[in-house]
């Protein structure tokens, strides 16, 4: 799954966090609904907008940002 062909930022949309393209929905909020453990299928159904494929996006989006974290040690 290629999350920028469905995960957008911009500006003008919800102060630019990313959000499912064509929507106002967060991908923050669809990732923190699964985190919650709400069903695939319940998210579905109470986001119409929303498609499997957009879910899985989320999912890769949040795994390219923990891959794209570095943490660094602070030397004393």
């Amino acid at each position: 799954m290629a999350w920028p062909d469905r995960i957008a930022v911009d500006p003008e949309i919800l102060g630019g966090k990313p959000v499912i393209r064509g929507t106002r929905i967060a991908a923050e909020l669809v990732l923190e609904l699964l985190a919650a453990g709400q069903p695939e299928s319940e998210i579905l159904s109470n986001y119409p907008g929303l498609t499997r494929e957009d879910i899985l996006a989320c999912l890769s989006y949040a795994s390219y940002l923990a891959h794209e974290y570095k943490a660094y040690p602070i030397s004393a």
